[in-house]
């Protein structure tokens, strides 16, 4: 993993480390972020039988989640807000076959209340980088104190549902 060199940067990546170690679809997918800088992330899965469709490509799905998460993750890398995906559109250039798939997003509009970011998808086959996706997405900023409401609601409803699993019926 890389990071920028701005002073500003590293609480900044720190939070999002933190926000991305959390997230369960990641680890399921066995997805990493390999690369972030102020405005800009890369995202890799690697190849595994069960993230491809019936003919031995990666599932568009896995693109979608890739393109998904790394341009929520560049957008809330800009300033430090927290990010949620408003809509993207993704164009699929050919199959993704290979021994991983990454994710390069970069943003091309910041805002203060949707930023524009670019995403491309590549597939690593022999050593050679295969163009495989491309997509235009709209990301939604978030004020902190929002976000972090919401996280404070999801972190004490899921220790409801524990304690409730946990006791006898």
């Amino acid at each position: 993993m890389t990071a920028t060199s701005d002073a500003g940067f590293a609480a900044i990546a720190e939070k999002i480390h933190d926000h991305v170690g959390r997230q369960g679809f990641m680890a399921l997918l066995g997805a990493e972020l390999t690369e972030l800088g102020r405005g800009s992330c890369t995202l890799a899965v690697p190849h595994r039988s069960e993230l491809l469709q019936q003919h031995g490509f990666f599932h568009g799905g896995v693109s979608a989640f890739l393109v998904d998460n790394a341009t929520t993750i560049a957008a809330a890398s800009s300033h430090g807000q927290l990010a949620l995906t408003a809509e993207f559109k993704l164009n699929y250039l050919a199959p993704a076959q290979g021994e991983r798939l990454l994710c390069r997003a970069r943003v091309i509009k910041p805002g203060r209340q949707i930023a524009v970011v670019a995403a491309d998808v590549f597939c690593l086959r022999d050593g050679a980088e295969i163009h495989t996706a491309t997509a235009l997405a709209s990301i939604a900023m978030l004020d902190d104190a929002k976000g972090a409401k919401h996280s404070d609601q999801k972190h004490s409803d899921q220790k409801h549902n524990d304690a409730k699993q946990k006791s006898p019926a």
